[in-house]
């Protein structure tokens, strides 16, 4: 019997990725990689492996879930090191719980190599601290897709009287709807939004505004991207480090490893 790491690949700054996964890359015999994983992390698997892609756009799907879940047990019943390696952390809407369900169930032995989601990077790449002392105490991580019977009011109704701080996943198409929503359940429309494309990259742009004209900019705006709101946006003008000092790799990935 193989083993399976289910590794966050981090944001989208192939130097974000930790210490940990970037070794189960590279003793991986099989890597099953997601489309938001940043490609140059591949570059340091062995030769050998077998590298198969999953990848998953909005409404299209390479592979099902479940084929996915099949392929990880197969290929761990082989006796092979399998390195899942999915965007951000698999346990932050990375449906690497349900992976590990499966794994569980079949006894298969596992680990978890938590990532760095985008949730908290794609703000900080953009100058916006998701807590704040004058402006945000709390922070909540959210899903855009919701369910589509009663409970969905009663989700976006908690979202707009609770956390200071929202970071919405999966959001773009759905964002006027987020924003009539919150408006509609106590959210000043005047709360400040920003909606950060390919967070991390050297392909981010940030749009900002507020709940009631964000809609007229977000057009700009394409998946995948962080939708971030609340007061903290406020202060985008000020820390705005990306786009006047873009970062530089610090040390080469072989200096960490060896």
């Amino acid at each position: 019997m193989g083993k399976v790491y289910l590794v966050g690949a981090g944001p989208g700054d192939p130097d974000l990725i930790t210490v940990k996964g970037l070794k189960a890359i590279q003793q991986a015999d099989v890597i099953l990689y997601d489309r938001l994983i940043n490609e140059e992390l591949l570059q340091h698997a062995s030769p050998y492996a077998e590298l198969v892609f999953c990848g998953k756009r909005p409404d299209q799907h390479s592979l099902t879930q479940d084929q996915i879940n099949a392929l990880l047990c197969d290929y761990a019943e082989q006796g092979n090191v399998v390195t899942r390696l999915k965007g951000g952390d698999p346990f932050i809407f990375g449906r690497g719980g349900e992976e590990a369900e499966v794994l569980s169930r079949h006894g298969i032995s596992y680990e978890i190599v938590p990532g760095i989601t985008s949730g908290s990077a794609a703000p900080a790449y953009a100058g916006i601290p998701l807590t704040h002392r004058d402006y945000s105490s709390s922070v909540a991580f959210v899903s855009g897709v919701s369910k589509q019977d009663g409970s969905a009011e009663n989700y976006w109704e908690h979202l707009a009287k609770g956390p200071d701080t929202l970071c919405i996943y999966m959001g773009v198409r759905k964002l006027p709807d987020i924003c009539d929503k919150l408006i509609r359940y106590g959210r000043d429309p005047q709360t400040p939004i920003a909606l950060v494309h390919w967070g991390t990259t050297k392909g981010q742009q940030t749009v900002t505004g507020t709940l009631i004209d964000i809609q007229e900019k977000s057009h700009l705006i394409q998946n995948p991207s962080m939708i971030v709101i609340g007061e903290v946006v406020r202060l985008r003008d000020q820390l705005k480090w990306f786009e006047e000092t873009p970062p530089q790799e610090l040390f080469p990935q072989e200096a960490i490893v060896g």
